[in-house]
């Protein structure tokens, strides 16, 4: 039987505007092998739980700028957890102050990476913490 390839959605909420970072990492993580679904600006919480679920990804990769990381995150996770998608791993990136680290990591959000988080470390983090959906770890 042919193990699947782990499919990772790349996502941007909210109004930020700047996507080069979430299509470098999209690019590095497709490059090492996963299945990379890039849903492009200006997403809605509603919007990225729902194309999870869809799409049936293991892990959602959230990138931000726009500093609504403690509004946009959290919601996210509350959606996932109510349409049954509480099992999918989300990471995130961008900028974020080490203080809301922690609690972020408290809503669910597996892992943060903030500026200067090389490819291979981001790309390694995935490979060792993000399993298809219904594996055991």
């Amino acid at each position: 039987m042919a193990t699947s390839k782990i499919r990772i959605i790349v996502a941007k909420p909210g109004l930020d505007g700047h996507d080069r970072g979430a299509k470098v990492v999209a690019r590095a993580l497709r490059d090492a092998g996963f299945e990379v679904i890039y849903t492009g600006l200006h997403q809605t919480p509603e919007m990225i739980a729902s194309a999870a679920i869809q799409e049936d990804a293991d892990a959602i990769g959230l990138s931000i700028l726009s500093g609504a990381h403690m509004t946009l995150f959290p919601r996210i996770m509350e959606l996932l957890r109510e349409k049954g998608g509480d099992d999918i791993v989300v990471f995130g990136g961008g900028i974020i102050p080490e203080d809301d680290v922690s609690v972020l990591k408290a809503t669910g959000v597996s892992e943060i990476f903030t500026p200067g988080a090389s490819l291979e470390t981001i790309v390694r983090w995935v490979k060792e913490h993000v399993k298809p959906r219904g594996v055991k770890a």
